[in-house]
């Protein structure tokens, strides 16, 4: 657990409800619901959680294999509270959950690659398949 101006960073899901999980995925077109959400991080290997007064303020998460590899596809941190450190600490987080593991990625966009690199990853290159009917994590339509 970590502390910054009232936040404090958690590492599991104990007490977290889709009520707490509101104002994610601001620019997605069709962002998953916050009952969506809770499932997306119940499934994860590894969380790390920025939590403020009943409400969830930032998330990252990892999916392992718990042997060699794990990848970290979200990152995200509610508008009102960027700029005050808590993306650092929750990626500080999760990396230190995946201490050992012979490799950790994940993929952004250029304009976050300095803030990846601060936490000794590296750049390489990233393949990706989308399939935006799903984005918002609906069962796929038969």
């Amino acid at each position: 657990m970590g502390q910054h101006e009232g936040v404090h960073i958690q590492t599991d899901l104990t007490g977290i409800t889709p009520d707490m999980l509101s104002g994610f995925f601001e620019f997605w077109p069709s962002p998953p619901s916050t009952d969506t959400f809770l499932r997306l991080l119940q499934g994860s290997s590894h969380v790390a959680l920025a939590v403020e007064e009943g409400q969830v303020v930032g998330f990252v998460n990892a999916l392992s294999d718990g042997v060699l590899s794990a990848y970290i596809p979200l990152l995200e941190v509610r508008r009102e509270w960027r700029g005050r450190g808590i993306a650092s600490q929750l990626i500080q987080s999760l990396v230190a959950q995946l201490d050992g593991l012979y490799m950790i990625d994940t993929a952004c966009d250029d304009d976050l690659v300095p803030f990846y690199q601060r936490f000794g990853m590296g750049r390489g290159n990233a393949m990706i398949l989308r399939n935006y009917e799903r984005q918002n994590g609906s069962a796929p339509q038969p």
